[in-house]
């Protein structure tokens, strides 16, 4: 199956490179009509695949029905995920600060590793055709943006030909939405309340306007020539986790199961940076209770599902286009979340639960139903899009496109992953193993994350796996010259250099 899929990627991607290889140099040399079907030279661009990102808020890669963790329903993304191929290990490379959407937005448009990215500045880079809606406008592609934007240095509107909302890093939050429920206590907080604003200000669900502004972008789109990149991100399902009632509903609060690492308190949350004060982990009363836990994930799942009905409705209206068959949808979000793994809420760590992401690929060529397990980051879809665009990817970035690996090409992938938050928090994930390091603690962390996938097991102290502990360190080291960190880690562990 696998071979066979490969040889008909090589022949769509073949017939294409043939048919446009005019319309591809002249593309690269930016001079693609905005809004025609041609170039200068009248080579058509029609053929172009066309490219539908879709991005998700804070999705932790378990909570989606397909993958069988949750009690979660996500029909239509799990429909869209069978009609393409899933990668079961996407990771978010980190963050330099509590906004961890910042950093993993800032890395995907520019295609920079984390802390190069943290350095770039963004409008240079814009200006400089190096971010990537101005890489597929070169391309020769009509660009569309709607939702949540958060690139704080970069203007979403100089970046795309078409923009409606721009939405901040997540709806307001109000008083009423923190350190709630407690047992025994009225719950002050209800998530289809629209007197709290939220996704609710302005008068309509921002997941819903989203799905609105993707029907007219498409619309719009059906009666061009010119292939289309859309960038399409819902807020959802970022805190306050409000839905409508009957998605609240779809859950029973003692139907919710209590994650396997569950704590009360997690002894190290001080000095990996995520204090019970961080804005993220206030959410719920601490210590944690599994009455809190519980409320909460409902209204993470009811969000959830608010948001795939609208991914129903964007998927539909593709349909209506006429132009599905010749769309490559990639689906993804910015890292994950914990509500409720090991005592914390929010992604402010790296663990797996807030590393990893979703992240799946529809289109012409791409296996239907199949599943990747190798390694790699969300961010590649920046890479993977210009790939599929028939562009080179520029030597500047770092991330990799993913087509090699759906080709069989197994010695494309990162041979390990590296992980930074702030200077409380370094990682790297190697075949099985995990190494996770706070250096003001200082404390190490190994987990077999074949044998013990929920992180409960630290084999650091053993003495079997002293050698797998050192050979982690130094690995990780090459990857922070790779990362531009410069956090020094064998001032934090002596013993290990």
């Amino acid at each position: 199956m696998r071979q066979q899929s490969a040889l008909t990627i090589w022949a769509v991607a073949a017939m294409r490179a043939l048919a446009l290889l005019v319309a591809l140099g002249t593309a690269a040399h930016g001079l693609s009509a905005p809004d025609g079907g041609s170039n200068d030279n009248g080579a058509t661009q029609s053929d172009r695949p066309n490219i539908l990102f879709v991005f998700a808020d804070d999705l932790c890669w378990e909570a989606l029905g397909m993958m069988n963790h949750t009690v979660v329903e996500t029909p239509h993304l799990d429909r869209l995920a069978s009609q393409g191929l899933s990668f079961t290990r996407a990771y978010n490379m980190g963050a330099w600060g509590g906004a961890v959407c910042v950093a993993s937005r800032t890395m995907l448009n520019s295609g920079r590793f984390l802390w190069r990215s943290r350095r770039l500045n963004m409008e240079e880079e814009r200006q400089g055709g190096r971010v990537w809606s101005k890489r597929m406008e070169e391309a020769g592609y009509e660009t569309y943006f709607s939702g949540k934007w958060h690139v704080p240095e970069l203007s979403a509107k100089k970046s795309f030909h078409h923009v409606t909302h721009v939405r901040p890093g997540m709806p307001n939050q109000t008083s009423e939405g923190y350190n709630r429920p407690k047992v025994g206590e009225p719950d002050p907080w209800d998530p289809w309340d629209r007197k709290y604003g939220g996704y609710w200000k302005g008068g309509k669900h921002w997941s819903e306007v989203l799905a609105d502004d993707a029907e007219t972008f498409l619309d719009q789109a059906s009666e061009k020539q010119k292939p289309f990149f859309m960038y399409l991100a819902f807020n959802a399902p970022h805190d306050p986790r409000q839905s409508p009632e009957r998605f609240v509903n779809q859950y029973a609060v003692d139907e919710i199961a209590i994650p396997e690492n569950f704590m009360a308190k997690y002894p190290y949350r001080k000095p990996m940076g995520s204090p019970w004060n961080l804005r993220d982990e206030r959410l719920a009363p601490m210590p944690r209770t599994e009455y809190a836990i519980r409320v909460n994930r409902r209204e993470y799942y009811a969000i959830i599902s608010h948001m795939d009905e609208q991914i129903g409705r964007i998927l539909e209206a593709l349909k209506e286009t006429g132009k599905a068959e010749n769309t490559y949808i990639i689906f993804t979000a910015d890292h994950g979340l914990a509500v409720g793994h090991h005592g914390l809420m929010g992604k402010q760590n790296l663990f797996e639960h807030s590393m990893r992401v979703p992240f799946f690929i529809i289109g012409p060529g791409i296996p239907e139903g199949e599943t990747i397990d190798e390694r790699i980051y969300l961010q590649d879809a920046m890479a993977t899009s210009l790939e599929l665009a028939g562009q080179p990817i520029p030597e500047y970035v770092q991330f990799k496109s993913v087509m090699p690996l759906i080709r069989g090409d197994r010695e494309s992938q990162y041979e390990s992953i590296y992980g930074g938050y702030r200077e409380h928090q370094r990682a790297i994930v190697d075949g099985r193993f995990k190494l996770i390091l706070y250096p003001k603690a200082p404390k190490v962390l190994l987990f077999d994350l074949a044998n013990d996938p929920e992180e409960l097991n630290n084999l650091a102290d053993e003495a079997q796996y002293r050698d797998t502990v050192r050979r982690l360190f130094d690995q990780l080291l090459e990857l922070q010259t790779t990362a531009g960190d410069r956090l020094d880690l064998k001032e934090a562990f002596p013993e290990l250099s």
